[in-house]
C-alpha cells in the first residue's frame, strides 16, 4: 500500500480525491472569481460545503434571504482555519490571482442539488462594496 499525494495548479476548481462519501477538491483563482468577474452566487441544497485557504486572498461573498430581498455578507478568510458553508446559503468565493484553497463537500453535491443566482448589476455592486 502507497500514500497517494493529488495537486492541482491550474485555474478553477478541480476534485482532486473523491469516494462515496466526501470529495476533496483545489480551488484556484479564475477570473469568475476575480472580484472584477463575479456576477453570481451559489448554494448547494442538500450539503455543507468546507474551504480551507491554503496561500493567497480570499473573500468568501453570501446572502441571506429575506422578506426585503437578499441581505448580503462577505468574510475575509484567513489562512488554516476551516470554513463552513451550510446548506442552501447563498455564496460565492471572490480570489486573487495567487490564491489556493482546498474544498471538501460530499460526494453527492452537484447541479442536481444546487442553484445559481445570477446577480443584478446594483447586487454585484453591492457585493464588490464589501469586499
Amino acid at each position: 500500500m502507497d500514500i497517494t499525494v493529488y495537486e492541482f495548479a491550474g485555474e478553477g476548481m478541480q476534485r482532486v480525491f473523491e469516494n462515496e462519501k466526501w470529495t476533496v477538491g483545489i480551488k484556484n483563482w479564475k477570473p469568475a472569481n476575480d472580484v472584477t468577474g463575479i456576477d453570481c452566487l451559489e448554494r448547494h441544497n442538500k450539503t455543507d460545503e468546507l474551504f480551507v485557504l491554503v496561500e493567497g486572498a480570499c473573500t468568501l461573498a453570501y446572502a441571506n434571504e429575506s422578506n426585503e430581498g437578499l441581505e448580503f455578507g462577505a468574510v475575509n478568510m484567513q489562512p488554516n482555519k476551516v470554513y463552513n458553508i451550510p446548506a442552501t446559503l447563498w455564496h460565492n468565493t471572490i480570489t486573487q490571482k495567487d490564491t489556493k484553497m482546498i474544498l471538501i463537500e460530499d460526494s453527492n453535491t452537484s447541479m442536481n442539488n444546487s442553484d445559481i443566482l445570477e446577480l443584478d448589476e446594483e447586487q454585484i455592486a453591492k457585493i464588490r462594496s464589501l469586499v
